[in-house]
């Protein structure tokens, strides 16, 4: 059972006489009608790293299992919802914040939410976290050397930070500060199949959905 949505208001809201309206279908009875709770699992790492690619594998797996499942990726946010944010500190944070608050209402809405972003500070991480209850955030590191995300460097962004020509880039001009407790730990550099295998194995043995 997660925690009200009132508990955990923005300390920074602008709303004033606003009051959270109770809707009569709740989460427990999504997760009755699905034969499964929801979660959020916080794919972060490093550009590169492999988040997006593992994120949408595990999707496919919940999916073809019949569970009620969306992806968020970093990329396709910022084509609409956070597409007014730039790649500041400041416009990492709210980019987290907002979907921090997002994957919230997916998770009462009774959705496995999966999240694909570098976010890369520890403080904006524990903020999403601490919107939820501490079993419905499941923090899954994507853990690769930068050596390699370069090599690797699908979108070539790494070329052009080394070029100068991106500011503000995560693992060359601005920090990565990686999870220090995350729920999973995942060595990217492994088979794609081998690191969902890991995943789902984890949520199984968390009971959060159903062995397979």
């Amino acid at each position: 059972m997660t925690s009200s949505p009132t508990d955990s208001k923005a300390s920074n809201s602008k709303a004033t006489n606003i009051v959270w309206h109770e809707a009569a279908v709740d989460r427990d009875s999504r997760a009755s009608q699905r034969g499964h709770r929801s979660a959020i699992l916080w794919f972060t790492g490093l550009s590169g790293a492999g988040k997006s690619t593992l994120a949408n594998a595990v999707n496919v797996e919940l999916f073809q299992r019949g569970l009620a499942t969306y992806l968020l990726d970093g990329d396709n946010v910022r084509h609409g919802l956070c597409c007014d944010l730039g790649f500041s500190d400041a416009d990492r944070e709210e980019n987290i914040r907002r979907i921090g608050e997002v994957a919230k209402l997916f998770l009462d809405a009774g959705v496995i939410t999966l999240t694909a972003f570098v976010s890369p500070f520890r403080a904006d991480r524990d903020r999403a976290r601490a919107l939820v209850e501490s079993d419905d955030f499941i923090e899954i590191h994507c853990a690769a050397e930068l050596a390699v995300c370069e090599q690797r460097d699908p979108k070539g962004l790494y070329a052009k930070a080394r070029a100068g020509e991106i500011k503000e880039f995560t693992g060359i001009s601005s920090p990565y500060e990686a999870p220090e407790s995350p729920e999973l730990r995942i060595d990217t550099g492994g088979r794609l199949q081998d690191n969902v295998a890991e995943v789902i194995s984890y949520l199984e043995g968390q009971g959060l959905i159903a062995a397979g």
